[in-house]
């Protein structure tokens, strides 16, 4: 597998994200996975090895802190001098409102501000791998979502679903303005529903929520169905050279109105960029 392509996925010890490292790594990628837990880590690299005969290299960290995004950049350069595929998936619900390590409202730290760092720390060897293609996960919750913009970490009146609803939103933001400014650079930027799948998100706010839960992903899709349009963009030839995408079962489709400003994706963007501790040079939209 040493000329194979190189694809770095968050959130792959369970879920859509496993079931896309997987698929991966069965179509001959070089997968690497992050997770918090090395103990699940190294149980889905092994699952993933029984099921494909190929290795998958995991990596540990809480993406959530800054300071585990930066670990995971650093080493992930430190080992590869490619990558062909960055897919930003790991994300989380929070019923309550809780505070990062860096003190940053727990959803908007692990749903947005991680795949907006992560993916700038790693922008010099997505561009060095060019074609690159960077796969943002996000969901149609963005529908009912808005930017509160003089309240992003929801200091007052927290509502998890509003917390995530707006995180969602922000990934089509993020993800259109990075392909704005990576246009003509050969990495493309897209983002996608991945539908309502049974998984363990969810699966971490106490005992009343998580039977409630429990009961409603009765009716979710599987996690094999649910992790088809990511595989869709990471392998699809047609979608190589498509960027600022929104895609729902392996389709492009249009997002809310919201997900669409152009303002707002740029002034999100300028916020982001200030709240996170990064090294990486900002791509200004010029080609590269």
């Amino acid at each position: 597998m040493k000329d194979s392509p190189v694809c770095l996925i968050t959130g792959a010890t369970s879920g859509i994200g496993e079931v896309t490292a997987r698929e991966l790594a069965r179509r001959g990628m070089r997968v690497v996975i992050v997770g918090r837990s090395a103990e699940r880590a190294a149980a889905t690299a092994e699952r993933i090895k029984q099921a494909t005969g190929n290795d998958v290299e995991p990596l540990l960290a809480d993406l959530s802190s800054q300071a585990g995004v930066h670990h995971v950049a650093e080493e992930f350069v430190r080992r590869h001098r490619r990558l062909d595929i960055l897919i930003n998936n790991a994300g989380g619900f929070f019923t309550t409102r809780r505070l990062s390590l860096d003190g940053i409202e727990l959803t908007w730290a692990l749903n947005h501000l991680s795949y907006f760092l992560l993916t700038n720390l790693l922008l010099d060897v997505l561009h060095a791998s060019a074609p690159a293609r960077i796969i943002n996960v996000a969901s149609d919750a963005h529908r009912s979502g808005t930017m509160r913009w003089d309240d992003l970490q929801y200091a007052r009146g927290y509502n998890g679903w509003g917390a995530y609803a707006q995180s969602k939103l922000a990934n089509i933001l993020f993800s259109n303005e990075l392909a704005r400014r990576l246009a003509g650079s050969g990495v493309t930027s897209n983002a996608l529903h991945p539908g309502f799948v049974a998984t363990r998100f969810g699966l971490n706010n106490g005992v009343l929520w998580n039977t409630l839960w429990s009961l409603i992903q009765r009716f979710a899709i599987s996690p094999e169905q649910g992790a088809q349009t990511s595989i869709y963009l990471a392998t699809a030839a047609e979608v190589g050279s498509v960027s600022g995408g929104y895609f729902d079962k392996s389709r492009a489709v249009a997002p809310s109105p919201l997900a669409q400003d152009v303002d707002a994706a740029a002034r999100l963007w300028q916020i982001s960029n200030g709240m996170v501790v990064s090294s990486a040079p900002v791509p200004s939209g010029d080609a590269h």
